[in-house]
């Protein structure tokens, strides 16, 4: 039978795991985590049960008549075949368990030493399964056509804490009786410090973190309560946060229950927190209603960022909206100018490449800006109706693009107003589209800047980004950017100070990317870099210090970029 998922070897059609049991050690010892995976399974005509692995060692398959860990892919990595007993009929018998052991490289895994992370005295390790690497640190059907509910065991050096994107039931155990797909299985563990938010979240990070952290995400419970007003319940009981040291790729990633985020968004002014608004709309656009395939991404991300920019105008008004909308339709302009026409589809056409390549701000703004546009085309109040009905309808499954348009036909015909095909299929953005406005931006636009002390980072972005000619020496002596300490306004600067060879600013550039770990600030550096021969020479150096503390999905990117040293 052919696969359903061309990123998977599973054949979930013949057999299909429900549940998944895990009991684990973790040693930083060897940079490992051993243990066994049970996973109950359904089965209909198959004595095979086919999971996904990625330079795991296996040990032993127990309750099987036999194993073959087939040829490894680049990226897909080996099928694991287990060949089962004969059904007995009793579905409590269809179950294996696998004993193996993760490699120290995993590409779901990064181990931190005691100097990678804020307290200095204690390392650290998490995961980060999106897209495919759940399979590097579990033997399990690693597509998200495929939720599973799981409990796991996870035992931890003394004196650290693990903690997992699940119900946390004390000395290392823990729960999700929701099913999820595999990319959201999360796990961490270091010298970690908690402070309630409100009645159902609060934030995990290193002691040193987390007082900073709680006054940053003191709106989360705001939030939440402005999803509902418009979405329906949160479902799934506890939204914590954890946040990560510096090396972390992304700037969050959405598991239920407990959003891992990136310490650059810790501004102190609470500008940059449409990231949490963004992981937590995962709740309902991603985690509740997942993309069945990664072509199908911009259902989970496009929807997303939809809702994330409803969030902010609830909690924050219109004005903090149309600015990050403005802000994010021409970062989607830029990008999509050095993208080939494949990627400028929202149905991307995956096979033969990493899901990991599809994940370019196409799916993310270009998907909001089509749901913006059937907004604007149906009314918001009709189209509120339908995304609550959305949400509930496709509750805790996973869909096609085709799925998305049958309901979309039945229940919202408005929509037939807008070129939906054009939109998802052909490349680019089609006329028509809803483009945002900000009128703080048109008068930024308007001429050099008499007061800036109230200036949030959206206006500093959008003043940097405006400048066609900058006058660099100007710009720095009178706002002092190559002091910042804003994560997202010292990129914008240093990317700046890169295409137009200002020296003074240059020296910031190491320190910068052997600091943070996320692809959205590295990329786009090393990348100016390399295009001139000084800055070749200064971008190899650079990396082979930094490169050791990237995580392997970034170093993954960037050696793409800059050759591995």
């Amino acid at each position: 039978m052919e696969r359903m998922d061309v990123h998977s070897w599973s054949r979930p059609a013949e057999t299909k795991v429900r549940h998944l049991d895990l009991d684990l050690d973790v040693r930083f010892e060897t940079k490992s985590l051993e243990g066994s995976a049970r996973l109950l399974f359904d089965r209909t005509t198959s004595g095979e049960l086919i999971l996904d692995t990625r330079d795991l060692a296996i040990h032993s398959v127990e309750n099987a008549e036999g194993f073959e860990l087939g040829e490894a892919h680049p990226f897909l990595g080996a099928p694991l075949r287990i060949r089962l007993k004969p059904s007995s009929g009793a579905a409590a018998d269809d179950w294996v368990r696998v004993t193996y052991s993760t490699a120290p490289g995993a590409s779901g895994l990064q181990w931190l030493d005691p100097p990678q992370t804020a307290g200095k005295q204690h390392p650290f390790l998490y995961t980060q399964s999106q897209a495919i690497h759940a399979r590097s640190w579990i033997p399990l059907q690693d597509t998200p056509a495929v939720r599973v509910t799981y409990a796991a065991r996870v035992r931890t050096p003394a004196g650290l804490r693990a903690v997992m994107g699940a119900e946390m039931q004390g000395n290392g155990c823990f729960r999700m009786e929701q099913a999820i797909p595999s990319y959201l299985i999360a796990l961490a563990a270091g010298d970690l410090a908690f402070r309630p938010l409100g009645p159902r979240s609060g934030v995990y990070a290193e002691p040193l973190l987390v007082e900073a952290a709680g006054f940053e995400f003191a709106d989360t419970e705001a939030m939440i309560r402005a999803v509902e007003e418009m979405y329906g319940p949160y479902r799934w009981g506890r939204y914590d946060l954890l946040v990560l040291p510096p090396s972390f790729p992304f700037g969050g990633m959405e598991n239920p229950r407990l959003t891992f985020t990136t310490p650059t968004i810790l501004a102190g002014d609470k500008s940059l927190v449409s990231l949490v608004a963004h992981e937590l709309a995962h709740s309902w656009s991603g985690n509740l209603v997942t993309n069945a395939t990664w072509s199908d991404f911009w259902l989970n991300e496009g929807f997303t960022v939809y809702v994330e920019r409803r969030i902010l105008e609830k909690v924050y008004g219109p004005q903090r909206e149309e600015m990050e909308a403005v802000l994010g339709r021409r970062e989607l302009d830029r990008e999509m100018a050095g993208l080939p026409e494949g990627d400028r589809v929202l149905h991307i056409d995956l096979d033969g490449r990493d899901p990991d390549d599809g994940c370019t701000l196409v799916p993310y703004e270009k998907g909001a800006l089509l749901l913006r546009t059937i907004e604007h085309a149906v009314g918001r109040d009709r189209f509120d109706r339908f995304l609550r009905s959305y949400f509930d309808h496709f509750a805790f499954q996973s869909i096609t693009t085709a799925d998305f348009l049958t309901y979309l036909s039945a229940e919202l015909p408005e929509a037939k107003a807008v070129e939906l095909n054009a939109w998802i299929y052909q490349p680019g953005v089609p006329p028509g589209a809803a483009d945002p406005h900000s009128d703080v931006f048109a008068r930024i636009e308007a001429g050099w800047p008499a007061d800036t002390a109230a200036w949030s980072t959206q206006e500093w972005l959008h003043f940097l980004r405006f400048q066609k000619e900058p006058d660099m020496a100007r710009m720095d002596r009178e706002f002092h950017l190559t002091d910042s300490r804003n994560s997202e306004i010292l990129h914008q600067w240093l990317l700046m100070a890169v295409k137009a060879n200002y020296e003074p600013a240059l020296g910031r550039i190491e320190p910068f990317l052997c600091s943070v770990g996320r692809r959205k600030f590295l990329k786009p550096i090393y990348t100016e870099l390399m295009k001139t021969d000084e800055g070749k020479v200064r971008a190899q150096a650079i990396y082979a210090k930094a490169r050791p503390g990237y995580h392997p999905i970034a170093q993954t990117t960037i050696d793409g970029i800059v050759g591995k040293p």
